[in-house]
Order: C-alpha cells, then sequence, then structure tokens
C-alpha cells in the first residue's frame, strides 16, 4: 500500500453478507452487477474489449475477491479504465487503496466527496437509534473515518460527463450523502443509482440476508438529510429508467422499478423517512 493512501483508522472486515454474496448478474452485455457481502459493484464494459470502469470499491478487506471477479469477467491481469464511485461510504470504498495500488488507476468522485476521499473529514456517526431494524443497530461498528487516495482521487467533470464512460452523464443526488451521484445512459435508460435508492430495505437484517426486493429508500442509519434524499429520489424517478442497479438489492427492470419508484415517490415521507432518529427532524 502507498504510505501515502491509507484507509480509515475504524476500517476493518464487517461480518456481514446476503445470500447473493459472491455472485454476480449481467444485466446487459456491458453491464455486470456484482454483491461483495452485502453491497454491489458494478462493471462497465463489454468483455470482448477489455474497456470497462468500475462503479464502487466494495466492502473493507474485499480486494483480493474483487480483483478475481474482475479477472474472471475481463481476463487475467486485466484492470478498469478508473473506479468510479457513488459516494464515500466505507462500504462503496472499502477495497479502494488497495485497488488503486494494486492496479494504478484514477478514482473519481463529487467533489463534495473529496474531503471524505483525502482524509480531511470523516462522515457523520451511523445512527443505531434510527427507526429500523438489526443493521442500523449493528451500525456502531461500521467506519465512518476518512480514508485518503492521495494523488489517486480526483473530481467528476463539471459538465456532467463520465471519465472512461461515453454515453454516460453523472447526477448529483444527496442526501444520504453530500456528494452523493447516480450515473445514467440515455440510450437505454440504465441508472446506477448508488444509494440514492436500494432494491432491499437495507434497515433489516432479515430482508438484507434474504435479498427480498423492493424499491426502498436509502439506507436510514447513514442518511443525514432526507429533504435532500427525497429530491434525489423524485429526480430519478422523473428519467424514467428502464433498468436500475443499485448499491444494495437486486437490479430491478421495467413495470416492477418504474411502480417501484412511482410509489416509493408518493409515500417517501411515510415509508422511507424514518419516524424517530438522529437525523430526522425535531429529533436532532
Amino acid at each position: 500500500m502507498d504510505k501515502d493512501n491509507s484507509y480509515g483508522e475504524d476500517y476493518k472486515y464487517i461480518p456481514a453478507t446476503s445470500v447473493n454474496s459472491g455472485y454476480g448478474v449481467e444485466v446487459l452485455p456491458d453491464i455486470y452487477c456484482h454483491t461483495v457481502q452485502i453491497v454491489n459493484i458494478c462493471f462497465v464494459g463489454n468483455p470482448e474489449t477489455n474497456d470497462f470502469v468500475l462503479i464502487d470499491a466494495g466492502m473493507p478487506k474485499s480486494a483480493d475477491k474483487i480483483i478475481a471477479v474482475t479477472e474472471d469477467r475481463f481476463g487475467k491481469n486485466s484492470r478498469p479504465k478508473a473506479i468510479i464511485l457513488t459516494h464515500g461510504h466505507f462500504d462503496h470504498v472499502g477495497a479502494a487503496v488497495d485497488l488503486v495500488e494494486h492496479w494504478k488507476i484514477p478514482v473519481y468522485a463529487h467533489k463534495l466527496e473529496l474531503p471524505f476521499l483525502t482524509g480531511q473529514k470523516s462522515y457523520p456517526e451511523p445512527d443505531p437509534g434510527v427507526e429500523g431494524g438489526a443493521v442500523a443497530k449493528m451500525s456502531p461498528m461500521f467506519p465512518n473515518e476518512p480514508i485518503d487516495l492521495g494523488s489517486s482521487i480526483k473530481e467528476l467533470p463539471a459538465d456532467g460527463s463520465v471519465p472512461d464512460m461515453p454515453g454516460w452523464r453523472w447526477i448529483h443526488t444527496p442526501g444520504h450523502a453530500p456528494g452523493h451521484v447516480s450515473l445514467y445512459r440515455e440510450e437505454d435508460r440504465l441508472l446506477i443509482a448508488g444509494d440514492a435508492f436500494v432494491t432491499v430495505k437495507q434497515d433489516s437484517l432479515y430482508k438484507v440476508m434474504v435479498q427480498d426486493r423492493e424499491v426502498h429508500g436509502p439506507p436510514r442509519y447513514f442518511t443525514t438529510d432526507w429533504e435532500q434524499a427525497k429530491a434525489s429520489v423524485e429526480k430519478l424517478e422523473a428519467l424514467k429508467p428502464a433498468i436500475a442497479v443499485t448499491g444494495h438489492g437486486e437490479p430491478m427492470h421495467d413495470e416492477e422499478l418504474s411502480e417501484g419508484l412511482e410509489e416509493l415517490v408518493r409515500t417517501f415521507d411515510q415509508t422511507a423517512v424514518p419516524d424517530f432518529g438522529r437525523y430526522v427532524e425535531g429529533d436532532e
């Protein structure tokens, strides 16, 4: 590991998993979603050309698994052109430092996430007291200190383009994190939503383990601005995506996705926003 790049002192293996851990699904010929314990990474690019990027960087201590999955799909010693981060929470950057050291590639994120990726600023503490299930109760063990990617981290272009992903644009979808972004390809209305919304109720340990599928708001224990989170979901629903790959849960398509998103927008205040918690208005 480069001495200039480091994880936060609280980064450690998190013993949480789901039935989908270790499995992947080819959503489209150039879109491959793979589950690392409880979170998804996504490869964008055709295996036949070996020209691809990695979206997000999995759980702590998962670099070897991610490298193995990469080489299984794209060939021995293959490496992405870049890593694009939807945001910098521990389960999306858990292997980032090791992957950058191994692959020598740049990482891109929204400018508002950079303090959390350059060792400058910790995320707010997760809220174990938020309304939710056992995963929320486990959240004190989740890392929130910043990692430091040094000179490897770059700001996403201000024009909305995504490096090494022609035809895609990034959309600022804050709420779950200040610089959270989602990625959208107009051509086939494919959305990589990160944690702006998810397709499993991430606060419920049972639903996380069995991957019970439903469109749900962002994970409650790490979401600090519910007004922004709601606006982000409305922004994404307005795109009318045909396919969505999210940070947690299985990919969703067509009617199941559109109906689920419409329902989430309609009921966001009742179903997504917790009744109580550290970051709920009036419950500070």
